[in-house]
């Protein structure tokens, strides 16, 4: 016979309505309480009967994420968190890519509305007015991205961005190139809003270029533009900006880190497989994609919007080293 909710309930020595919660709005039980529900669930082979909650409770036991582009791995190790929590939870998970296209974002987001009990949106490129629209579709959590009155999980680029000019200094660096994204994009305000105080506090100078388009070609392009300047270090956008970048100054002879460094955002995996391995502020992929789940959770269970900030990490490698 098929697991039910009573033989977990039983098992965790709690009752039916707490496994419930513990499964469906994990805000609402304390926190040993659903590890041993959800321990419990797992030794059992606990698998939720959908259509029979749905009946119950209204709700389809899906969520959808849209991301702007799949092709970037940044996105994919969010996914991967959200999958993995959304599967701990016995939701399933609808994500589609908008392409960075706000249009094509609101199509995806309201096509999705009907199938999905909340959605999540990853960096959305959406003016603040229009996502407000697009929030108010479903219950809604925004990552990377601030809008009052809906909750968000943010990965502390700005931090990062200062602990990499503080390395960058460390270093011996006075003059460096930053390799902007798309000029709507709110992450790349954020890495600016770290990156420009922390180089007024250790005197380093900053270029500005761009912006670029945030991929491979996007940074091989720039990478000229940046050695015109004489900075003697290049922070891109993001890792895909900089592998371009360390690819085109391969073509030109500039060796890496000797004549310049360069340093990149998000630690996707081609980070550490490059040569040479590439200086990079880790964001909590995965972490921020499970953070999602259980900050929309929480808001179908009733809790008003919150914001999770959670912090990056400096990943020194050889593409960064002190001043020749």
């Amino acid at each position: 016979m098929p697991v039910t909710i009573r033989d977990v309930a039983r098992e965790a020595r709690v009752s039916v309505s707490t496994v419930s919660r513990a499964l469906s709005a994990p805000a609402l039980v304390r926190e040993t309480t659903r590890q041993r529900v959800l321990d419990v669930a797992d030794e059992l082979g606990y698998q939720p009967n959908r259509a029979a909650r749905s009946l119950i409770t209204g709700r389809t036991g899906n969520l959808g994420i849209v991301v702007p582009d799949l092709q970037n791995p940044f996105y994919p190790g969010v996914l991967s968190g959200v999958q993995a929590r959304a599967r701990e939870v016995g939701c399933s998970v609808f994500f589609s890519d908008s392409g960075e296209d706000p249009a094509t974002e609101e199509v995806l987001v309201r096509g999705m509305a009907g199938q999905v009990d909340g959605l999540i949106l990853c960096a959305p490129f959406a003016a603040d007015d229009h996502l407000a629209q697009l929030a108010s579709v479903r219950p809604t959590v925004l990552i990377n991205r601030v809008l009052p009155g809906v909750p968000s999980v943010l990965m502390d680029s700005s931090a990062g961005m200062a602990d990499a000019v503080a390395h960058l200094a460390a270093l011996g660096h006075r003059e460096c190139a930053y390799l902007s994204g798309p000029a709507g994009a709110w992450s790349n305000h954020r890495r600016l809003r770290g990156l420009l105080p922390a180089a007024e506090e250790h005197g380093v100078a900053v270029h500005q270029l761009g912006p670029f388009d945030p991929n491979f070609a996007g940074g091989a392009g720039a990478a000229d533009l940046a050695l015109a300047t004489g900075a003697t270090a290049v922070i891109a956008f993001n890792d895909l900006m900089a592998l371009g970048v360390l690819a085109r100054f391969a073509e030109l002879g500039v060796a890496v880190p000797e004549r310049v460094s360069v340093l990149g955002f998000d630690d996707i995996l081609y980070a550490a497989m490059c040569a040479p391995p590439l200086t990079t502020v880790a964001l909590p992929m995965r972490a921020g994609g499970r953070a999602a789940v259980d900050l929309l959770l929480e808001c179908l269970g009733g809790a008003g919007p919150a914001t999770r900030t959670l912090p990056t990490t400096l990943r020194v490698r050889a593409s960064t080293a002190p001043v020749g």
